[in-house]
């Protein structure tokens, strides 16, 4: 493979767990640290199931899309300026520092928004969780990754990975555990601050990690940390390495300290290693994951399922399966490789887009059809727009598109597909259609293929969570050099929060202009613009020690491969 092959790779994740037996410093570290994943997925899975509750305390945001793309965009845009300052403050203050302000960011902005009066300043709040998520995602698979033995480096990384979808799904249990409880969304919301308390007391009494301190002339403390971290036949030769890293960059800089953003452009590994780091995040974005992760439950609802209730416990199994596949990721990353890795996710991913785009098309070109004898049974409840119609034959997809006012449909009560009714959508006309027995929609139409999307979407996370949904945090922890890791892993955390930013504020307009089928359509295409994108530019840095990436990228050349391998000169370097 590209960028190496280690032998000891082979067993790389019974050799993660056996760590745990012979040194549980290493463990210890990386979950602290990978505490900042939980917050992150957290915060992206939470929001879906109390934006539900949201529309329903707030009549404006139910009535403005705007409004609820805001409520979810907004905590993305805090993240925009935090991975920004993260990268900055990585390489002023130091990984630990960086998580700390995080753990705090996050908690204020918790406590703001459970006890938030109104939109205004949920979404104030939502901007300080946001900071700290930011700054969190592209801080703890740094630490994580400058703390770890070369050969379990990326099955560490991964528990990061696993933790961000672990929150996801702890985010969903949560939700479906408060929708019952008075002030049901300020719940869902103001517990995200726990983890982010548990985190800071835990970084407390962890320390800073060792490659920052040595870059920083604290070669003694690196050193002591070093020596509980590697074997005692293993250690002299990583510390060795890293000082002559070190030593380099002053002879070719003249200081480890300041850092030239013209020259990190210049350099050509630095340059190499943006590209692929850069554009592994804006992929995992545009490959459309967050529109599962911040709107699952409405998907559901949009492929015919009509309570808040059962969207929720559907979305929890999508959310399982993100969080599975995290561990089939800590399992195959320093097996399989990166770039293998990515490859198999993104085929998976463009075919299960392919499949949801066709159901959701047939779902919303065969919608039941509106019957004037169901709507006159309600009287004076009609949608105005059908009563304008006259003969014009309508279905239900039509019926919910009409506006001023916002229509619904409340479907038959022998069979939901039978003509139901095309009525005005408040809170009066549901009760009355749900005290018949009766399905009221509003997003969504019923639909004899709904299933065949909850299939569709849990293909795609299976397919996405072991690949994308991992392995690009993991690149970007250890392909820059040592002198640009804090700066250039801010460059690419800041890349993916603008393309999530970019995805969450389109999504729910772009359904309402062109349908969900053609919404899944375009992530589809830029999934196989992705895939060719993983092909040409992307390195392969399994079993490599950090120090040697750098020469690795240098010997690399652009190439439209699928696995190759790496030059004699890296390979005799790694001791393979």
């Amino acid at each position: 493979m590209e960028g190496g092959v280690h032998e000891a790779d082979a067993s790389a994740f019974r050799e993660c767990f056996s760590l745990s037996w012979r040194n549980p410093y290493v463990l210890r570290l990386a979950f602290s640290a990978g505490i900042g994943g939980l917050l992150f997925g957290y915060d992206t899975g939470v929001i879906s199931g109390a934006l539900l509750y949201i529309r329903d305390d707030f009549s404006s945001v139910d009535k403005k899309t705007w409004l609820q793309e805001s409520i979810v965009s907004t905590a993305v845009a805090g993240a925009i300026i935090g991975a920004a300052i993260g990268g900055w403050a990585n390489d002023r203050f130091g990984r630990r520092a960086s998580i700390l302000v995080a753990d705090f960011l996050f908690f204020v902005g918790a406590v703001i928004m459970a006890s938030a009066p109104n939109p205004a300043l949920l979404i104030v709040g939502r901007v300080f969780v946001g900071l700290g998520v930011g700054m969190a995602s592209m801080t703890s698979p740094l630490y994580i990754s400058e703390a770890s033995p070369a050969r379990v480096r990326g099955a560490l990384v991964s528990t990061n990975g696993f933790l961000i979808t672990g929150g996801q799904f702890l985010s969903y249990l949560i939700n479906l555990a408060f929708t019952n409880a008075p002030g049901t969304w300020r719940w869902m919301l103001g517990i995200a601050g726990v983890p982010a308390l548990v985190q800071f007391v835990l970084m407390l009494l962890l320390p800073e990690s060792p490659r920052w301190l040595y870059r920083k002339r604290r070669e003694e403390e690196a050193e002591a940390i070093l020596r509980k971290i590697y074997p005692p036949d293993e250690v002299e030769g990583e510390i060795q390495a890293l000082r002559e890293s070190v030593e380099a960059e002053i002879e070719e800089n003249k200081s480890s300290e300041k850092i030239s953003f013209v020259k990190l452009f210049k350099t050509k590994t630095v340059r190499r290693g943006l590209v692929a780091g850069v554009g592994l995040q804006v992929f995992q974005q545009f490959v459309g994951i967050n529109t599962v992760m911040y709107y699952s439950p409405t998907i559901v609802q949009l492929a015919g399922f009509a309570s808040n209730q059962t969207a929720l416990a559907l979305s929890l199994v999508t959310s399982g399966l993100n969080a599975m596949g995290s561990i089939v990721s800590i399992y195959f990353i320093d097996r399989t490789g990166r770039k293998k890795l990515l490859i198999i996710s993104l085929c998976g991913v463009v075919m299960s887009l392919a499949v949801l785009s066709a159901v959701f098309h047939e779902t919303t070109s065969h919608s039941p059809s509106v019957s004037r004898s169901e709507t006159a049974h309600f009287a004076g409840n009609t949608c105005p727009g059908y009563s304008a119609a006259a003969t014009t034959p309508w279905d239900c997809m039509r019926c919910l598109k009409a506006s001023s006012p916002d229509c619904g449909f409340c479907a038959s009560g022998t069979n939901k597909l039978f003509p139901g009714a095309c009525l005005i959508s408040n809170s009066t006309v549901k009760d009355l259609c749900h005290g018949e027995g009766r399905l009221w929609y509003t997003r969504g139409c019923p639909s004899r293929y709904g299933w065949l999307a909850l299939i569709g979407l849990a293909l795609y996370i299976i397919f996405f969570s072991p690949g994308m949904g991992t392995v690009p945090w993991i690149v970007n922890s250890e392909i820059y050099p040592l002198r640009y890791r804090g700066v250039c892993g801010g460059i690419a955390a800041t890349a993916n929060w603008i393309s999530n930013l970019i995805v969450a504020q389109s999504f729910l307009s772009l359904t309402q202009a062109i349908g969900t089928s053609w919404t899944f359509m375009i992530f589809g295409v830029l999934s196989l613009v992705a895939l060719f994108f993983v092909l040409i530019f992307v390195p392969e840095t399994k079993g490599l020690p950090i120090e040697e990436v750098e020469k690795m990228l240098e010997q690399w050349e652009l190439s439209f491969r699928f696995c190759a391998k790496r030059p004699e000169k890296i390979k005799n370097n790694s001791g393979v």
